[in-house]
This record gives structure tokens, C-alpha cells and sequence, in this order.
């Protein structure tokens, strides 16, 4: 253990839901929650005026709508947050070459690594100048935690929230811990919690006074060694700066089981396509295509299938994941599919033979003159005849229906910018408010108006030419727009009820 608290865990403030909150004026102050909003969806974050009616992350979204009726709830924007993440993440940096993401709103710092503290005054000012800076350039705030040691780091920054600062002096650890409920140490679960609770063990000072022969008793070696050093303040573990990325994976959970075997494959391709991308933008190739499949009776089955050489072709990777769903039974539903690729490297093994590939290609337009010109010129024109067939199969097909995602961001050409308060039955609800304006009026359009389009997320902190960007209608934006949150959805879509009595149908 360090003989000074320089090592600093940040965890952000109810992240997706602030970032929402600062995004939109009219959900200041007010119950905001991010989630799946269909029958299975879950809550990914609630603000802390949502926590006040007992919702938090990871309950059924059903339950939260039953608890917070009147919030607003919300599709969540990943790529809004993700560029937050990496602005805080930059600052962190700037701290000490040693940081050590945990997720997109949370990160170890080791602060002596860094040479900006070596005792308990200097880290704390750097605590105080950290969350003083995240305000500056997100908008948002999170809560700091300082001490000898990651564990005390984490639980310091917990007692520090909303938008604090606690450091944990080295010397009284022991005297802090011991009155802590035993799921404050990590790795102390529902499942431990409740066998400790059992042998009579409820705080930490008692986990310390069981010994670790008890202890190894009650939860095995491994588990029960590690806890007892944990309920003593002993953690030596380091901040690592990089940590290996294992594999890359997606998944959806659908609201209603799907039967179609059709759509179940069509689900399979879309899942490999977005899996592809994820692992192209980490500039990385796998070797191995996983396959899951969660069904109608929660059985989780998982297929894999390792390839000859590793690769970020989408195709390779859609057609890897067809041959596993062959191999699985849906015929009784399927509640979830997931696609990922593990073994990963960052090359692919087209990289490789990219020179046979070229070689390939080359023996193949030699050919191909061989062949004449004549029979070259039939073959071209049968191509165009087979591609013409679906092109004009397109032409006729009608145009899906736009999805309106309550809380994305749109821009309407006469109103400028907003975002989407609810949608469903063939209507769109926007409410057209800026980051930097007052909360914005409720209009209600057609969703196939051609005036309304998808919208760029705005910054959440800009300059001057930013804050001129707003409704057009100017210093009206707050005169009729009412500052309650966005409702639960009466549609089929699922978003929220449109509030406000002005409405624009064309």
C-alpha cells in the first residue's frame, strides 16, 4: 500500500442521463431515464431525480415505467457519449501516462506516475482541478475518489456522489471499512452477500474478525482469501494503462420472441455487419465467429466456429454466422441473437495473401480476353440483364417507414434543430431546443415529412458561432414550451407522449 492517496477514480454522474439532461433544457431538474424502451428493455441510467422513485441501472424498463411514470424516457446516443468519454478521457491523460478505463463514464489514474502528487494536499488539488476542468469542457460533472489503493479509490469516489470529492487519509482504512455493509467490498455479489449473511457476517469488520480460515470455509480459497485481504485494505493491484481487447461482440433482445426463421437469419447478417464494424473501427481481424442464441425459454446456446486465418470481412464473418445458426434449433422462439469475433489480431490474413489475390485477379482478365471478344461482350450484357431484374424490383418497392428514436437528434428546415419527444401511428413529436437555448416549443409533423430529417448531435459546450444555432424562432423557443419531462408513449412505436398544445400536420 502507498504511503499517499494518489491514486484517482473518477466515475461521472448518472452519465448517459446528464449528458441528455445537458443536451436538452426541458429535462433539466427533471426524471430522465436511458434504456431499451420496448417490453424487455432495461434501464442503462437513471438521473438522481429519477433515482428518488427507486429506479436505477439494469431494472426491467417496465418496472421503471411503473415507478417513474410521468419521466422521460430515452433512446440511448452512444456516439454522444462515447465523444464525451473521450474528452474526459483526454484529461486524464493529461494527468499520468497511467490510466486505466474501466468503462466509457469511469477510470483509474495513478497520480504519482504522473508526477503531479506525492501527498495528500497536492492530490486533492488535483482532484479539485480535474472535476473543475470536466466542467469546463463537457458541461457535466463527476465525483472524484483519492486514496492509497484502487479499491478505496473506487469506494471514495461512491461516497463522494453526486459532484464530490473524497479522499481517504492512508492510516484509516480499517476505521472506515469496518461499519460498511459487506456489498460495499468488490466481489461481494447478491449471492455472497446473502451466504455471509447467513454465518451472521453483515459489515466489514466482521468479514476482518472471521478470520481467513472461516472465510476460505464459507466461499472456498481463492474467493475467501482475496476477501479477507479486501476487509483488511489491503489491495497492491496497479493501474494498467491498456487492456487487451478479447473479442468484439453484439447483441439485441427483441420484444416479442421471434418464430420466423427468415427473420431470424436476416437478424443473424444485420448482427455480423455491425459486429464487423466495431471490430474494423478498433483496427482489428478474429479468427473465431461466436454465435448466441438466447430462446424462448432463457436456454442460452453458443456456437463458434474458428477460421483459417483471421479477418474483418463482413462477409466471411455473416456467412461463418450462418453456418453456426444452422446448427440451432429455433423453432420454439428466439428472444436474443448475438454475433462476435474473438482471436483477435490486428491483421487479417487477406493482408497476407493479398498478393496471390492479385495474382488471381490478374489470370482471371487474362482469361477472360481469351475467351474473345464476342463471348465477352454476351457475358457482360447477361450481367447487366440479371442486375436490372432487382433494380427495377426497387424502383417499385415502397419506401420503409422512418423510425423517430425519442430523445435523437433531428433538424427541421423551417425550425431548425430538436429532438425527437415521441413518435408512433404515423405522427412525430419534436420539441426544438438547443443545448444553449431555453426548453423549446412541442411541434407535432408527419414522420415521412420530407422537411424533417435526422439531425448531428450539437456540443454540449460551445462558443459563441454554436450558441447563435437554434430554433428559428428565435427568443419565442421557452414562451409556450412547457419544462415537464417527455411521458411514457400511448403509441406503437414506443417514445414519448407529445406535450404542448402546438401542433404543425401537413
Amino acid at each position: 500500500m502507498r504511503a499517499a492517496p494518489t491514486i484517482l477514480h473518477l466515475d461521472m454522474d448518472a452519465f448517459y442521463a446528464s449528458a441528455e439532461q445537458a443536451a436538452k433544457p426541458s429535462l433539466r431538474g427533471k426524471a430522465v431515464i436511458v434504456g431499451g424502451l420496448g417490453p424487455r428493455g432495461v434501464v442503462a441510467t437513471a438521473s438522481y431525480e429519477a433515482r428518488r422513485f427507486g429506479v436505477h441501472s439494469a431494472m426491467p424498463m417496465g418496472q421503471a415505467r411503473r415507478l417513474a411514470p410521468n419521466a422521460a424516457y430515452l433512446v440511448p446516443r452512444f456516439e454522444v457519449y462515447r465523444d464525451i468519454s473521450e474528452q474526459v478521457m483526454e484529461l486524464l491523460r493529461g494527468l499520468s501516462p497511467l490510466v486505466e478505463p474501466l468503462s466509457l463514464d469511469e477510470a483509474f489514474v495513478d497520480l504519482e506516475a504522473g508526477g503531479v502528487a506525492s501527498d495528500e494536499a497536492s492530490a486533492r488539488a488535483v482532484g479539485e482541478r480535474l472535476r473543475a476542468d470536466i466542467r469546463a469542457v463537457t458541461g457535466l460533472t463527476g465525483s472524484v475518489g483519492l486514496a492509497a489503493s484502487k479499491m478505496l479509490a473506487k469506494i471514495a469516489s461512491e461516497e463522494a456522489k453526486p459532484d464530490g470529492l473524497r479522499l481517504i487519509v492512508p492510516g484509516t482504512e480499517r476505521e472506515l471499512l469496518g461499519p460498511m455493509a459487506v456489498r460495499t467490498l468488490p466481489g461481494v455479489g447478491p449471492v455472497t452477500g446473502d451466504h455471509l449473511r447467513r454465518a451472521g457476517i453483515t459489515t466489514v469488520a466482521e468479514i476482518a474478525e472471521a478470520g481467513e480460515d472461516e472465510l476460505v470455509r464459507l466461499l472456498g480459497k481463492a474467493h475467501g482469501m482475496h476477501l479477507y485481504e479486501m476487509a483488511l485494505a489491503r489491495d497492491e493491484r496497479p493501474v494498467v494503462a491498456e487492456r487487451d481487447t478479447k473479442s468484439v461482440s453484439v447483441e439485441d433482445t427483441f420484444d416479442i420472441d421471434i418464430h420466423d426463421r427468415v427473420r431470424v437469419r436476416l437478424e443473424v447478417d444485420r448482427l455480423a455487419e455491425r459486429c464487423v464494424q466495431r471490430l474494423r473501427a478498433g483496427g482489428h481481424s478474429g479468427r473465431t465467429v461466436v454465435l448466441k442464441v438466447r430462446r424462448y425459454d432463457f436456454s442460452t446456446l453458443t456456437r463458434s466456429e474458428t477460421l483459417r486465418g483471421p479477418t474483418d470481412d463482413p462477409g466471411v464473418v455473416r456467412e461463418a454466422a450462418a453456418r453456426l445458426l444452422e446448427a440451432v434449433d429455433t423453432t420454439g422462439g428466439v428472444r436474443l441473437l448475438g454475433v462476435g469475433v474473438s482471436g483477435l489480431a490486428d491483421f487479417t490474413q487477406e493482408d497476407l495473401f493479398a498478393q496471390a489475390a492479385q495474382a488471381a485477379q490478374a489470370k482471371e482478365e487474362q482469361e477472360r480476353l481469351e475467351r474473345g471478344e464476342e463471348e465477352a461482350v454476351a457475358e457482360a450484357a447477361g450481367r447487366e440483364a440479371e442486375e436490372a431484374v432487382p433494380a427495377q424490383e426497387a424502383a417499385v418497392e415502397a419506401p420503409a417507414e422512418r423510425r423517430w428514436l425519442a430523445g435523437h437528434d433531428v433538424r427541421h428546415a423551417e425550425f431548425g434543430p430538436g429532438w425527437v419527444q415521441g413518435s408512433g401511428l404515423g405522427r412525430v413529436t419534436v420539441r426544438f431546443e438547443t443545448p444553449y437555448s431555453a426548453p423549446g416549443r412541442v411541434r407535432t409533423f408527419r414522420s415521412d415529412d420530407p422537411l424533417l430529417e435526422p439531425g448531428e448531435p450539437l456540443p454540449l459546450v460551445a462558443g459563441a458561432d454554436d450558441r447563435e444555432e437554434g430554433p428559428s424562432y428565435g427568443s419565442q423557443a421557452g414562451e409556450s414550451g412547457s419544462s415537464e419531462p417527455a411521458i411514457r408513449p400511448k403509441s406503437r412505436s414506443g417514445g414519448g407522449d407529445s406535450m404542448g398544445a402546438e401542433t404543425s400536420i401537413p
